[in-house]
């Protein structure tokens, strides 16, 4: 016999009952609804859309402008010690390849595809000093959405998931809208919940196609089901897994597997709602893009794919906040084939990042004045991230290779400070002008968590003999990005 079975048999059942109470009542179980938020303090948000630009977007051609390098463009690159380039990336130096406009109240400089987001730049604050462990995709990928550059851990929004609970309990809590083209670096693991309960995973959805929640309805052969059937099925797998589960206590696996039938069995009903655009006004579709009333997946269109893509993916991503769910990761760019149209433009800055930044702007652009049109970005935290930069040298003449020492971030919505930037980059945006002081990923983790009402020191789950937390033994909250 166990530990857990003694108490269990010892205590007449009443350990376990106080032992769940308390784990809910502190939401370390992931199971009491939270809909304040908050396990620590008081949070100013309940709520995260993590918009991920996979291949590394250059922060120097859209929200980091240097004039140092349009004087030197096409001189020497000289950067006065030893650099160690992912590839052959230490041509020339070369200038922005987008031209750049003040905008806002706070005169943000951005450059010409993401001007879309002029409108909104008074809300959003800019970290310009972020740095990285690695100019590996696998890595720097794994870095931003889990903590740690290797493989084996919670994504962020699992942590969240796992310490406040849902808000909803038709939809999951932390929900993924991968790139139709294909997944980013390590693929699943970005969003897996590792040594986590398995139902705090992220659940993929493809607004705009035929199919967005894979296998939530039967197959269209097999004509002899039907929802009544359906239903039925799922009660006796319910039924059977739980008669299964009572003699292995401590076994997360069976308890998930029996939440995910039950989920699906509601998210039948309200998925299919939550992605319907059809009563949304005109004025609403127009923002978005998706005027034209059909979707770019259909054959006989292609009128600004990219626009339409993204911005299909924002509209969805509100509709799903509004009906509770408390994490969505959207993510842009995951084309692999050559020429290449995703952000890692070793090739062409200009012809990659152009339609990618101009969709994802005016998208984003849509979500936040969106979010603030319905009630929700005062208590919604909106991340911008990719991960990492690009070097101000010239690969080949007109791309650029990695840079690990520097790039950006940028937030807006609950609890942040808007119109601003934090954190300078240098002349060159090679690294932070102060090097002693960049921001990592943790600092942004641990300040989300922090708007979230955690503290990132306690939020802590034993796993190999270790306290694991999403920010690792790193990060401090980033005070002067609050409001």
């Amino acid at each position: 016999m166990n530990r857990r079975d003694f108490l269990l048999q010892s205590g007449g059942g009443l350990g376990g009952i106080s032992l769940a109470a308390l784990l809910g009542q502190h939401g370390w179980a992931g199971e009491k609804l939270r809909p304040d938020g908050g396990i620590h303090h008081k949070p100013k948000a309940k709520r995260v859309v993590q918009l991920f630009m996979a291949g590394a977007a250059s922060h120097i051609d859209l929200f980091d402008h240097k004039p140092e390098l349009v004087k030197r463009h096409g001189q020497a690159s000289d950067f006065g010690e030893h650099v160690e380039a992912f590839q052959n990336g230490l041509g020339p130096w070369l200038k922005p390849v987008f031209d750049y406009k003040p905008y806002g109240r706070c005169a943000k400089m951005l450059g010409e595809p993401v001007w879309p987001l002029g409108d909104v730049v008074d809300e959003i604050a800019f970290v310009h000093n972020m740095v990285g462990n690695t100019g590996v995709h696998s890595q720097g990928t794994l870095l931003q959405t889990t903590g740690f550059n290797r493989p084996g851990f919670p994504g962020m929004g699992a942590w969240i998931s796992y310490g406040l609970g849902s808000l909803s309990e038709n939809l999951p809590a932390f929900v993924v809208l991968p790139d139709h083209r294909g997944l980013a670096s390590n693929g699943t693991k970005n969003w897996d919940t590792a040594f986590l309960p398995a139902r705090h995973q992220g659940t993929m959805i493809y607004p705009g196609t035929k199919t967005p929640v894979a296998d939530l309805f039967p197959d269209e052969r097999a004509g002899f089901t039907n929802r009544s059937g359906d239903l039925a099925g799922i009660d006796l797998l319910g039924k059977l897994n739980g008669e299964h589960a009572k003699g292995r206590a401590g076994d997360d696996r069976l308890d998930s597997r029996i939440r995910s039938y039950e989920l699906a069995a509601k998210m039948q009903l309200a998925a299919p709602e939550a992605l319907d655009f059809s009563k949304e006004s005109k004025e609403v579709l127009k923002l978005y893009g998706l005027d034209h009333g059909k979707s770019s997946f259909d054959k006989d269109i292609n009128p600004l794919e990219e626009t339409d893509i993204f911005g299909r993916k924002c509209l969805a991503a509100r509709r799903l906040l509004e009906r509770g769910v408390r994490f969505v990761q959207i993510w842009s760019g995951n084309d692999n084939n050559f020429p290449r149209r995703n952000w890692d433009s070793h090739e062409d800055v200009h012809r990659d990042h152009g339609p990618l930044a101009r969709g994802m702007a005016h998208g984003t652009a849509a979500l936040i004045k969106d979010l603030k049109r319905v009630g929700l970005l005062e208590d919604t935290i909106v991340l911008w991230t990719t991960e990492f930069g690009r070097m101000p040298s010239s690969q080949g003449g007109k791309g650029r290779d990695h840079n690990p020492y520097c790039f950006t971030n940028w937030l807006c919505g609950g609890g942040i400070k808007g119109g601003m930037s934090f954190g300078p980059s240098d002349d060159f945006g090679y690294k932070p002008a102060d090097r002693k002081k960049p921001t990592e990923v943790y600092d942004i983790h641990a300040t989300i968590l922090h708007l979230l009402g955690i503290d990132h020191t306690k939020l802590t789950v034993r796993n190999s003999g270790i306290d694991r937390r999403l920010t690792d033994v790193h990060g401090h909250v980033i005070n002067e990005l609050l409001a």
